[in-house]
């Protein structure tokens, strides 16, 4: 999500439609559940390359759920968008100095709100919006990868483990950010 807060430090790759986001969103989910799919039916298949799917299909759903889940539950409430960003992590300080450098870079959809929507919200409605693409971002892709552990993928048992670990620390991280979306949604249950 772009913010305007001062201590923000995203780098902007390109900027979307609304449409156009949402369309691309949709589509990388939408290959991310046939790849689900595909990789159950491994009659046909190694194990390694229903795996691969498995795992492609986690970083989809990872990448693809955030800014959309934040736009779906912002129009739910009230609140309206301009366009999509597609760039680095809005809160690269929450990463070790390794990983800062590769989620910096790493193409994360976020939404910029239209300002006089922003100004009409409830403070809870802008909480809401504001946590859900981070909640999605833990839920979506574990629930991918306890799908493929109840399929009986592959690597599914330990990928799930995996996955909730993982899972644990996206919420982790973003709650202890100054700019992720938890600090957002605090900010404004505050009135700021």
């Amino acid at each position: 999500m772009n913010a305007s807060a001062p201590l923000q430090r995203r780098k902007i790759f390109v900027r979307l439609s609304i449409l156009a986001g949402n369309a691309l969103q949709l589509a990388g989910m939408a290959v991310a559940c046939i790849l689900l799919w595909l990789a159950r039916s491994q009659d046909w298949q190694p194990a390694a390359i229903a795996a691969g799917m498995m795992i492609a299909a986690w970083v989809l759903f990872y990448f693809f759920c955030h800014g959309i889940a934040h736009w779906a539950m912002g129009r739910l409430l009230g609140i309206r968008f301009a366009f999509y960003t597609v760039g680095g992590t809005g809160n690269p300080d929450s990463y070790p100095a390794g990983l800062r450098w590769i989620f910096e870079h790493l193409p994360f959809f976020g939404v910029q709100t239209e300002k006089a929507s922003m100004q009409k919200a409830s403070p809870m409605s802008k909480a809401i919006m504001w946590s859900a693409g981070v909640s999605s971002s833990a839920v979506v892709p574990t629930l991918s990868a306890l799908y493929a552990w109840r399929a009986r993928i592959p690597g599914g048992k330990l990928f799930a483990i995996f996955a909730l670990w993982w899972a644990i620390g996206t919420m982790s991280s973003n709650w202890r950010s100054p700019t992720g979306d938890f600090a957002k949604a605090r900010r404004a249950l505050k009135g700021r």
